[in-house]
């Protein structure tokens, strides 16, 4: 779970690659296989309310994830986890796991600490349309702000990172139309 020098890593594919908010001693490009980036979590909390749910990112069977790795030294470790603890768990939706990744320019893989969905959980979405996904982010709101940033935010680091992720930008345009629309 860390390196011979107590530092750890942690993973993410959603705005912890933007906005991680925590101390970090390096960030790296990174790659998780087994699992794929999708808005599969009804949200009501950050992106949308119990009366009106959005959709967060979460992380679905199959395939593989771009995302980012942080590698946070052993002195700030108990600090950073808190945080994150209250950030990624604010209704338990997610479940802890080390996970191997690979981390671009290296050939090994390093375990890094992410946040899986949780397909038992109730705000578990499953295998949504794009449709269906639109439907439910368009006009959404919750205390993080409107869930169309956070989408807008998503393709936009994406692509800063090198990133083209089709389906994203099409559910994207899915939502500014029907944002357009209302």
């Amino acid at each position: 779970m860390s390196s011979e020098s107590g530092d750890r890593w942690i993973f993410g594919y959603g705005s912890l690659m933007w906005r991680p908010g925590f101390p970090f001693v390096e960030r790296r490009r990174a790659v998780l296989h087994g699992r794929r980036r999708a808005f599969c979590i009804y949200s009501v909390h950050h992106r949308g309310t119990y009366e009106r749910p959005g959709l967060v990112l979460g992380l679905a069977p199959g395939g593989s994830v771009r995302g980012a790795a942080y590698r946070v030294a052993a002195a700030a470790w108990e600090e950073v986890y808190a945080y994150l603890q209250e950030r990624e768990q604010p209704t338990e939706t997610y479940f802890e796991a080390w996970a191997d990744v690979r981390l671009d320019g290296e050939p090994a893989k390093a375990p890094a600490l992410v946040f899986l969905s949780d397909f038992k959980h109730s705000q578990w979405a499953g295998s949504l349309t794009l449709e269906q996904q639109a439907d439910l982010i368009a006009g959404a709101k919750g205390l993080s702000g409107r869930n169309i940033d956070y989408l807008s935010d998503l393709v936009g680091h994406l692509r800063e990172d090198g990133v083209r992720d089709h389906a994203m930008e099409k559910l994207l345009k899915l939502v500014e139309a029907r944002e357009g629309a209302a």
